[in-house]
Protein backbone atom coordinates (compact mmCIF):
# COMPACT_ATOMS: atom_id res chain seq x y z
CA UNK A 1 0.00 0.00 0.00
CA UNK A 2 1.49 3.21 -0.94
CA UNK A 3 0.79 6.33 1.15
CA UNK A 4 1.57 9.79 0.62
CA UNK A 5 2.64 11.93 3.35
CA UNK A 6 2.24 16.13 3.04
CA UNK A 7 4.22 18.33 5.46
CA UNK A 8 6.46 21.03 5.10
CA UNK A 9 8.53 20.23 8.06
CA UNK A 10 10.75 17.57 6.79
CA UNK A 11 11.47 15.62 9.71
CA UNK A 12 8.05 14.09 9.62
CA UNK A 13 10.32 11.70 7.20
CA UNK A 14 12.36 10.33 9.97
CA UNK A 15 8.76 9.88 12.49
CA UNK A 16 7.38 8.15 10.23
CA UNK A 17 9.88 5.61 9.00
CA UNK A 18 10.60 5.20 12.81
CA UNK A 19 7.26 4.65 13.76
CA UNK A 20 6.57 2.33 10.53
CA UNK A 21 9.78 0.47 10.50
CA UNK A 22 8.37 -2.74 10.63
CA UNK A 23 5.37 -2.22 8.06
CA UNK A 24 8.07 0.00 5.74
CA UNK A 25 9.95 -3.26 6.39
CA UNK A 26 7.72 -6.42 5.46
CA UNK A 27 6.58 -4.57 2.30
CA UNK A 28 3.09 -3.80 3.80
CA UNK A 29 3.53 0.34 3.45
CA UNK A 30 5.29 2.08 1.42
CA UNK A 31 5.81 5.80 2.07
CA UNK A 32 6.33 8.97 -0.33
CA UNK A 33 7.04 12.66 0.91
CA UNK A 34 6.02 15.79 -0.46
CA UNK A 35 6.72 18.93 1.40
CA UNK A 36 3.98 21.24 -0.17
CA UNK A 37 0.50 20.90 -1.77
CA UNK A 38 1.69 21.59 -4.88
CA UNK A 39 4.83 18.84 -4.95
CA UNK A 40 1.78 16.17 -3.84
CA UNK A 41 -0.27 16.80 -6.50
CA UNK A 42 2.37 17.06 -8.91
CA UNK A 43 3.11 13.52 -7.48
CA UNK A 44 -0.28 12.42 -8.14
CA UNK A 45 -0.53 13.59 -11.30
CA UNK A 46 3.03 11.81 -12.78
CA UNK A 47 1.28 8.25 -12.76
CA UNK A 48 -2.04 7.55 -14.35
CA UNK A 49 -3.70 6.01 -12.49
CA UNK A 50 -1.63 7.59 -9.54
CA UNK A 51 -0.60 4.70 -7.33
CA UNK A 52 -1.39 6.31 -3.82
CA UNK A 53 -4.10 4.86 -2.02
CA UNK A 54 -4.07 7.15 0.92
CA UNK A 55 -2.98 10.66 1.80
CA UNK A 56 -2.14 11.97 4.80
CA UNK A 57 -1.55 15.82 5.39
CA UNK A 58 -1.08 18.41 7.33
CA UNK A 59 -3.35 21.51 7.47
CA UNK A 60 -1.39 24.35 7.76
CA UNK A 61 1.62 24.65 5.21
CA UNK A 62 2.70 27.80 3.35
CA UNK A 63 1.24 28.07 -0.43
CA UNK A 64 -1.50 25.66 -0.53
CA UNK A 65 -3.21 24.78 2.74
CA UNK A 66 -3.69 21.08 3.48
CA UNK A 67 -7.52 21.75 2.65
CA UNK A 68 -6.95 23.24 -0.54
CA UNK A 69 -4.79 20.37 -1.64
CA UNK A 70 -8.32 18.16 0.07
CA UNK A 71 -10.45 19.90 -2.52
CA UNK A 72 -8.17 19.39 -5.25
CA UNK A 73 -7.58 15.91 -3.88
CA UNK A 74 -11.20 14.78 -3.93
CA UNK A 75 -11.86 16.18 -7.43
CA UNK A 76 -9.29 15.19 -9.31
CA UNK A 77 -8.39 11.70 -7.38
CA UNK A 78 -12.44 10.68 -5.69
CA UNK A 79 -10.80 7.23 -5.21
CA UNK A 80 -7.91 8.62 -2.59
CA UNK A 81 -8.90 8.51 1.01
CA UNK A 82 -6.85 11.36 2.78
CA UNK A 83 -6.64 12.61 6.69
CA UNK A 84 -5.41 15.63 7.96
CA UNK A 85 -3.69 15.98 10.66
CA UNK A 86 -3.43 19.40 13.18
CA UNK A 87 -1.57 21.34 15.57
CA UNK A 88 -4.46 22.72 16.78
CA UNK A 89 -7.55 21.10 17.10
CA UNK A 90 -10.35 23.40 16.26
CA UNK A 91 -13.50 22.60 15.22
CA UNK A 92 -13.39 24.69 12.29
CA UNK A 93 -10.68 23.16 10.43
CA UNK A 94 -12.34 19.59 11.44
CA UNK A 95 -15.35 21.02 10.41
CA UNK A 96 -13.93 21.51 6.91
CA UNK A 97 -12.19 19.03 7.09
CA UNK A 98 -14.71 16.15 7.14
CA UNK A 99 -16.90 18.41 4.68
CA UNK A 100 -14.83 18.22 2.04
CA UNK A 101 -14.34 14.44 2.25
CA UNK A 102 -11.48 13.73 4.53
CA UNK A 103 -11.91 10.13 5.53
CA UNK A 104 -10.22 11.38 9.06
CA UNK A 105 -8.89 13.94 11.51
CA UNK A 106 -5.76 13.33 13.69
CA UNK A 107 -4.08 16.06 15.85
CA UNK A 108 -0.37 16.58 16.76
CA UNK A 109 1.38 14.99 18.16
CA UNK A 110 0.37 12.36 15.97
CA UNK A 111 -1.16 9.30 17.91
CA UNK A 112 0.66 6.35 15.71
CA UNK A 113 -1.16 3.60 16.95
CA UNK A 114 -4.59 5.19 15.68
CA UNK A 115 -3.10 6.03 12.87
CA UNK A 116 -2.00 2.23 12.30
CA UNK A 117 -5.62 1.07 12.95
CA UNK A 118 -7.10 3.54 10.19
CA UNK A 119 -4.27 1.80 7.73
CA UNK A 120 -5.35 -1.23 8.78
CA UNK A 121 -8.62 -0.53 7.89
CA UNK A 122 -7.78 0.68 4.45
CA UNK A 123 -6.11 -2.02 3.34
CA UNK A 124 -8.91 -4.17 4.06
Amino acid sequence: MKILIVDDERDVELLFRQKFRKEIKSGKIHFEFAFSGQDALDFLRSKHPPEVVYIFSDINMPGMTGLELLEKVKSEFPDIQVSMISAYGDSENYERAISTGAKGFFVKPIDFDSLKLELERIAG
